[in-house]
C-alpha cells in the first residue's frame, strides 16, 4: 500500500509515449500516437497540442496552427496543455500568443502564483514592460515576496530605458521606481544584493550621484559582496561623475596600496592628478585632505608613489608584479602628451623599457605591454634599443648557418619578444629584398629549432615557437605586396600549412591562410579552415565577414550557401536566446544585466553583417533556383520577398566587424586608421544598397513580390499594374542614384592594409560594367509596360528604342564576358601565376546574364498576348502584310544572341578546366626550399588548383541550366 502513496495523473502516463517520440525526433509516430489517444479521449487537449508540435516540426505550419488555435480558444488551465502550447508558439516564433494563453489562465485561476509568474515571463519575452509592471504587482499582492515586487520596479526602469521621450523617463518612470524602492528601504525590507544594485541603477540613471554615493557607503552598500571591490569601483565611478577629484585620487591610492597590480585604478589615479593640477588645487591647511584621506596633487608626489611601489616589488623574493613598472611608463606617456616639463622625472624611456624587459621579457605579454609605449623612443634610438635588449637574451653558440638559438623556453620567449619589437619599430620593413629573405631564413630556423620544446605537447596546445612562423609569413607578405612576386605568397602558404601541421589549434595560422587563399581566388580550402576555427556565438558577426565576402564571388555557390547559413543560424537564434537570458536575469535578480542583454539583441538585429548575409543569401537562392528549380515568381513567394518593404535598418546599421582579429606587429603608420574604418563602412553600406535594391527590383518583376497598394491612387488601376509600374520606376531611380554615389566612392580607390578589411565587390562590379548592364535590363520592364499601353501597331518609335536596348544588353554582356577571358592559373617557366579577378568577372557575367534572362522572360509575358491580338486584328481586316513587328524580331534576335553568349562562356570554361587540369604542379622546382617545405607549398598549390576547377564546374553547370531556360523564351 505504501507504494501507492503518490498517485500519478493518468493523463501523464498516456501522454508519455508522445513526448518520447517528439524528444527522439520521430514526429510521424508522435502524430499517430496522438491520433490514437484522441480517438479514445477527445477532451485530452494536450494530445492535440503535441500532435500540432509534430506537424510543425514536419513543416506543416498551417495545420499545426489551426490545431493550436482550437485548443487556445478553449482557454485551457491544465499545466500540460499550457506548457505544450508555449513550446509550440515559441517554435513558431509567435511568443505574443503565449501572453494571451496565460492571460486567460490567470482570469480563470486568479490566485495561482505559477500562472501569474508564467504570465510575467511571457510579457518579458515580447518586451511588454507596462504589462510586466502590472503583472509583477499583481503577483506581489497574491504572494508578497521581495523578488516579485522588484520585478515590477525593474519593469518601470525598462519603460524608462525604452521610452522614446527622455523627459518622460526622467520625470515619471524613474522617479516612480525610486519611490517604490525607497518605500522598501524605509520599511527595512531590502534583503538581497540585487535589490541594492537596482536602487543604485535607478539613482545613477536619475543623475542623483550624491544619493547613490550615500547608498554605497551606507549599510545597504555592505550587501554588495558578489564582486571584488564592487563598492570601491562604484564609488570611484561616482566621484568621477561628480568631478570630486581629491576623493578620486585618495581612493585610487588606497586601492593601489592594497593591490599595486590592479590596472583599473591607475588611470583614475593619473586622471585625477591632471584635473587637480588644471584646477590648481591645494590641500586645506588643517585636517584631512578629503573624506577618503590624503591627496597627491603634484607630479613629484605621484612619481614618488609609483617609485615606492616599484621599490617594494624590487625587494620581493617572489616574482615582481608588472603594474607599477607599467604605471611609470604610462605616467611618462601622459606627461609627454600634455607637454609637461616633468616628463622625464620618472626616468629615461629607453632605460625604463630595457629594465622592464629584463624583468618580464620571458612573459608572452611583454610585447603587448611595451608595444604601446614604443612612441616614447625617438627614431634614432630604435636600433640602440633593440641592441640593448639583444644583449639580455641568452643564446647558445652560432651554428654552421650563422644562427644562435635559445636553450630553453624562457630564452626563446625573450628572443621572440625582441623580434616582435623589431618589427613593431619598422626595422623589418626598412630591409631590402635580400635582407628580408635572410630575415625569413633566420625566423624559420628559430621556428624549427623551437619545435623541440613542444615535442610532448598535446594536439590542442600551441607550439612555443609558433610566433616565429607567423612573423616569417608576415615578411613573405611584405615581399609579395612590394615586389608582386607570387612565389612569395606560395612559400608563405606552404610555411603556414606546415605550421598548422605542428600546431593544429593555432587560430592565427588559420585566419591568415583563410585570407590568403581568398585573395588568390581559392574558396574550397577556406570552408574547412573556418569551421575548424569553431567560431562561437557573436564571432559569427564579428569575423564572419572574412568568409561571406568571398563566398559567392569566387563561384562556389554550394559553399556560399553553407557559409551564409553559418551566420544566419546565429542571428535567427539570437532573438529567441536573448529572451531566455532576460527571463533568467529576472529569476535570479541580475537586474543590471537586463539592459545589457537588450542592447546586445539590438546590436545584432542592426548588424551590417546580418543585413549583408540576409540579402546575399536571397540573391544567391534566386541565381541558383529562379526559373531553374522554381519560377522566379515562386522563388520570390517562397522567400516572402516584397519589393515595397525595405527591411534593412539603414539609419541604425552597426558595423560589428572585428578588424583587429589578425595578430599584427606593423608600426603605427602601416596600421589600420580611423579613416580606413570610415571608408570601409561607407563602401560596405553602398554595396549593400546596390544588392538590396537589385533584390527588390527583381521582386517587382513578379506579381507575388508586390503587395498591391490598398489606396486607389491615380496611378493604380484594378489589377495594381499602374501601382507596380510606379514602384518599379521609383526603385530604378534609387538604383541609378546609388550607382552614381557608389562610383564616387570607388573613384577614391582606398587601399586598405592587407590585414585590414577586405574591399567589397563594388569597384569590380562597376569597372566590369555589371551593375549598369543590370540596371539597363531592369529598365526594360518600364518600356514594355509603355508598349503594352500603346499597342504594337501604334508604337514604332518605342519599338525601335526597345530593340536598341536589346542590342545594347548583348554588347554589354559580351564586354563582361571578354573581361572574364584569360588564364586563371598558368605556369610561366618555373612560376605559378593566378588571376583571381577573372573568376570574379565570370561570376558577374553569370549574375548579369541571369537578370537579363529574367527581364527577357518578363518581356515575353507581355509580348505574347500583344502579338496574338495583332495577328487576330490582321485576320479580321484580311491584312496581307505578314511582316513581324520590329520588337518581336528584336526579341528573337536577343534570345539568339544570349544563347550564343552562353555557349561561348561554357566553351571558355571548358577550355580553362582542361588547361588547369593539364598543369603539372609536381614538376615545379621551388628555389630556396627544403624538401619538406616544398611538399607543403605544393599541397597549397594543389588546393588552389582543385578550388579553381570546382568553381569553374559550378559556374559552368549554372550557365548550362540558364542556357536551357532560353528555350522557354519563345513568343
Amino acid at each position: 500500500m505504501a507504494a501507492r502513496g503518490h498517485v500519478q495523473d493518468p493523463n501523464d502516463r498516456r501522454l508519455r509515449p508522445i513526448y518520447d517520440y517528439l524528444d527522439n525526433g520521430n514526429n510521424k509516430m508522435a502524430i499517430q500516437q496522438a491520433d490514437k489517444l484522441l480517438k479514445k479521449h477527445k477532451d485530452l487537449h494536450c494530445a492535440k497540442v503535441l500532435k500540432a508540435i509534430g506537424l510543425q516540426r514536419m513543416g506543416k505550419q498551417d495545420e499545426a496552427f489551426s490545431l493550436a488555435q482550437e485548443v487556445t480558444a478553449l482557454e485551457p488551465t491544465d499545466d500540460n496543455s499550457l506548457q505544450a502550447l508555449t513550446i509550440l508558439y515559441r517554435e513558431m516564433h509567435r511568443p505574443e500568443l503565449v501572453t494571451k494563453l496565460y492571460e486567460a489562465a490567470v482570469k480563470k485561476v486568479p490566485l495561482s502564483e505559477e500562472y501569474h509568474s508564467h504570465l510575467f515571463m511571457a510579457y518579458a519575452r515580447v518586451g511588454e514592460y507596462k504589462k510586466m509592471q502590472q503583472a509583477g504587482m499583481a503577483l506581489y499582492k497574491i504572494v508578497p515576496k521581495n523578488p516579485y515586487y522588484f520585478w515590477s520596479v525593474m519593469s518601470l526602469v525598462m519603460q524608462a530605458i525604452s521610452a522614446k521621450d527622455e523627459k518622460l523617463a526622467q520625470t515619471m518612470f524613474l522617479p516612480l521606481a525610486e519611490r517604490m524602492v525607497e518605500k522598501m528601504v524605509k520599511e527595512e525590507k531590502i534583503e538581497a544584493e540585487a535589490e541594492v544594485q537596482l536602487y543604485f541603477m535607478i539613482l545613477e540613471r536619475l543623475g542623483k550621484c550624491e544619493e547613490a554615493l550615500d547608498v554605497i557607503r551606507g549599510p545597504l552598500g555592505e550587501k554588495l559582496t558578489s564582486e571584488l571591490q564592487s563598492r570601491e569601483r562604484k564609488c570611484m565611478m561616482l566621484y568621477t561623475r561628480l568631478e570630486r577629484w581629491p576623493e578620486c585620487n585618495a581612493l585610487a591610492q588606497k586601492l593601489l596600496l592594497k593591490n599595486p597590480d590592479d590596472w583599473q585604478f591607475y588611470p583614475s589615479y593619473f586622471d585625477s592628478l591632471f584635473h587637480l593640477m588644471d584646477q590648481s588645487w591645494s590641500p586645506p591647511e588643517d585636517g584631512e585632505h578629503c573624506s577618503e584621506g590624503s591627496v597627491h596633487h603634484t607630479v613629484a608626489e605621484v612619481v614618488r608613489f609609483v617609485e615606492e611601489r616599484i621599490k617594494v616589488e624590487d625587494e620581493k623574493d617572489s616574482r615582481s608584479l608588472r603594474g607599477p613598472y607599467l604605471a611609470r611608463l604610462e605616467l611618462m606617456h601622459r606627461l609627454r602628451e600634455r607637454g609637461y616639463p616633468e616628463e622625464n622625472l620618472p626616468g629615461e624611456p629607453l632605460d625604463l623599457m630595457v629594465q622592464f624587459f629584463r624583468k618580464f621579457g620571458d612573459k608572452p605579454c611583454c610585447i603587448t605591454d611595451l608595444k604601446i609605449y614604443l612612441h616614447l623612443l625617438s627614431p634614432d634610438q630604435h636600433v640602440q634599443f633593440i641592441n640593448r635588449l639583444s644583449e639580455v637574451v641568452p643564446l647558445g653558440e652560432q651554428g654552421e648557418d650563422g644562427f644562435a638559438f635559445p636553450e630553453d623556453t624562457k630564452a626563446l620567449q625573450r628572443h621572440l619578444c625582441v623580434c616582435q619589437l623589431s618589427r613593431a619599430l619598422g626595422l623589418h620593413h626598412s630591409l631590402d629584398v635580400s635582407g628580408k629573405l635572410h630575415l625569413i631564413a633566420e625566423l624559420k630556423a628559430h621556428y624549427h629549432h623551437g619545435l623541440k620544446f613542444g615535442s610532448s605537447a598535446l594536439k590542442t596546445e600551441l607550439q612555443f615557437s609558433d610566433m616565429y612562423c607567423l612573423m616569417a609569413a608576415h615578411v613573405y607578405i611584405d615581399l609579395w605586396t612590394e615586389t608582386g612576386d607570387e612565389d612569395m605568397v606560395w612559400q608563405c602558404l606552404g610555411l603556414l600549412e606546415e605550421g598548422l601541421s605542428h600546431s593544429s589549434s593555432n587560430a592565427q595560422f588559420k585566419l591568415l591562410l583563410l585570407l590568403l587563399y581568398c585573395r588568390l581566388g581559392s574558396f574550397e580550402p577556406v570552408v574547412d579552415l573556418y569551421s575548424s576555427l569553431d567560431a562561437k556565438h557573436i564571432q559569427h558577426d564579428t569575423i564572419g565577414f572574412l568568409l561571406t565576402r568571398y563566398a559567392e564571388s569566387l563561384g562556389q555557390f554550394s559553399a556560399a550557401s553553407q557559409s551564409c547559413n553559418f551566420s544566419l543560424r546565429f542571428f535567427h537564434s539570437n532573438q529567441k536566446d536573448t529572451s531566455e537570458y532576460i527571463i533568467q536575469a529576472y529569476k535570479y535578480g541580475a537586474f543590471e544585466k537586463i539592459p545589457e542583454f537588450i542592447a546586445l539583441r539590438n546590436r545584432l538585429n542592426q548588424s551590417l553583417h546580418f543585413a549583408q548575409v540576409r540579402t546575399e543569401r536571397m540573391l544567391l537562392d534566386l541565381y541558383l533556383e529562379g526559373d531553374i528549380v522554381l519560377s522566379l515568381e515562386e522563388s520570390v513567394k517562397a522567400m516572402s520577398l516584397s519589393s515595397e518593404e525595405d527591411d534593412v535598418p539603414w539609419d541604425t546599421l552597426r558595423d560589428n566587424r572585428d578588424l583587429t582579429v589578425f595578430t599584427n606587429w606593423d608600426p603605427k603608420q602601416r596600421q589600420l586608421t580611423d579613416e580606413h574604418r570610415t571608408r570601409s563602412l561607407e563602401e560596405e553600406t553602398a554595396w549593400l544598397r546596390i544588392r538590396s535594391l537589385t533584390l527588390r527590383l527583381l521582386a517587382s518583376l513578379t506579381p507575388s513580390g508586390h503587395a498591391a497598394s490598398q489606396q486607389n491612387s491615380e496611378m493604380s488601376n484594378e489589377n495594381g499594374v499602374g501601382d507596380r509600374s510606379s514602384l518599379h520606376r521609383s526603385l530604378l531611380s534609387q538604383f541609378n542614384q546609388t550607382l552614381h554615389a557608389a562610383a564616387q566612392i570607388a573613384e577614391k580607390r582606398t587601399q586598405y592594409p592587407l590585414l585590414g578589411p577586405p574591399s567589397t565587390r563594388m569597384a569590380s562590379a562597376l569597372s566590369v560594367g555589371s551593375c549598369h548592364c543590370q540596371a539597363a535590363a531592369l529598365q526594360l520592364s518600364v518600356h514594355l509596360q509603355e508598349l503594352e499601353s500603346a499597342g504594337l501597331d501604334e508604337s514604332s518609335e518605342l519599338q525601335i528604342q526597345i530593340c536598341n536596348v536589346f542590342k545594347s544588353l548583348v554588347v554589354q554582356l559580351q564586354e563582361i564576358l571578354n573581361k572574364s577571358k584569360g588564364d586563371l592559373l598558368e605556369m610561366k617557366g618555373s612560376k605559378l601565376k593566378t588571376q583571381p579577378s577573372l573568376l570574379e568577372n565570370l561570376v558577374f557575367f553569370l549574375e548579369t546574364v541571369s537578370i537579363v534572362l529574367w527581364s527577357a522572360s518578363y518581356c515575353a509575358k507581355i509580348l505574347r498576348p500583344l502579338k496574338t491580338s495583332l495577328q487576330k486584328k490582321k485576320k479580321k481586316k484580311k491584312d496581307a502584310n505578314t511582316a513581324m513587328p520590329l520588337v518581336v524580331c528584336g526579341f528573337q534576335e536577343l534570345t539568339g544572341n544570349l544563347q550564343d553568349l552562353l555557349t561561348q562562356a561554357v566553351e571558355h570554361i571548358r577550355g580553362q578546366e582542361s588547361g588547369i587540369t593539364a598543369l603539372k604542379l609536381a614538376s615545379l622546382t621551388l628555389e630556396g626550399c627544403s624538401r619538406e617545405e616544398a611538399s607543403f607549398t605544393k599541397a597549397a598549390m594543389d588546393k588552389v588548383q582543385s578550388s579553381y576547377l570546382r568553381s569553374l564546374q559550378e559556374v559552368g553547370d549554372l550557365l548550362k541550366k540558364r542556357a536551357e531556360t532560353i528555350k522557354n523564351l519563345k513568343i
